[in-house]
């Protein structure tokens, strides 16, 4: 694959923005299309300094030889449909988006019936610590000849995981079960905890349990994050939740946690503070959907 002038950003929330930031320092022309671009005064809008805002997905993407996709789970099959018609042959799509196997084989046949090549991207941390360089599994029949460019335009943590659509969706989906879930678990627990006062035992007993962490500190980082992103992570879950049942199996627990984590949203607020019992204070105390999560 030959090198890449133009980079387009379908999405421009927290991860295009980023993207933007770190490619901006490459020698290409960035251009980016968000809904939100249609609102001047939005965050999206308001962020686009070292891009061209597009009039539409489609304007964004006509001449990039890389779109990359970072729009919210639930928004991936429409955000390849966006651009679909106006794909460049053999531009590559790199489709960072956190949703189930079946929706990026979708997403990948619709791409590649168009003259694209389709790249999944699993993103394996919050983009936050490591930016760009964030560890990636890349998978599909055009991942592999991709990866020595991408790894030129600063995604050091990419890696070829399979030649198979939907191996690197599944291994970050399957992961989430477990990550997304612990943040469930973990404010439910503490929550009531704090109303019956037994929140120092329980954090204690789980150092106990789990060695290693300090479960205090685990605490406040996974709560906040469900506070923060309660809305994305839920969209996420969803996603999980499909996964689950492209396996056969009934997603019990990825069902449930996206609801947990919806609801978490509602009580971003509490961010504000710090430490665990001020947190779970102002969760118990504060204005949501119910009292508590």
């Amino acid at each position: 694959m030959s090198g890449a002038q133009n980079i387009c950003l379908i999405g421009f929330g927290e991860v295009g923005q980023v993207l933007a930031e770190d490619l901006a320092a490459r020698s290409v022309t960035l251009s980016a299309w968000d809904s939100l671009f249609c609102d001047a005064d939005s965050a999206p809008s308001r962020a686009a300094i070292w891009v061209r805002k597009g009039e539409n997905a489609e304007d964004a993407a006509s001449d990039a030889d890389i779109i990359i996709s970072a729009v919210t789970a639930a928004q991936t099959l429409n955000a390849a449909e966006s651009i679909a018609t106006a794909i460049k042959k053999d531009a590559v799509y790199l489709d960072l988006n956190s949703a189930s196997p079946g929706a990026k084989q979708k997403a990948a046949a619709l791409i590649n019936a168009n003259g694209g090549r389709y790249v999944e991207a699993a993103v394996m941390s919050p983009i936050g610590p490591k930016r760009i360089a964030c560890p990636m599994l890349l998978g599909g029949p055009y991942a592999e000849a991709f990866l020595p460019l991408a790894k030129d335009l600063g995604f050091k943590g990419a890696k070829f995981f399979s030649a198979e659509y939907g191996k690197a969706s599944a291994a970050k989906m399957c992961r989430s079960v477990v990550v997304k879930g612990v943040e469930a678990l973990l404010t439910e627990s503490l929550l009531s905890a704090r109303h019956y006062g037994v929140e120092e035992t329980v954090v204690s007993s789980l150092s106990d349990l789990f060695p290693g962490p300090d479960w205090e500190k685990l605490s406040v980082y996974m709560i906040s994050r469900a506070l923060e992103h309660g809305k994305r992570r839920a969209e996420e879950m969803r996603e999980v939740a499909k996964t689950v049942e492209e396996a056969g199996l009934s997603p019990l627990m990825s069902s449930a946690c996206a609801e947990r984590q919806d609801r978490s949203a509602a009580y971003r607020y509490a961010l504000e503070k710090k430490e665990l019992p001020d947190m779970l204070d102002a969760i118990l105390n504060g204005r949501g959907p119910e009292r508590g999560l």
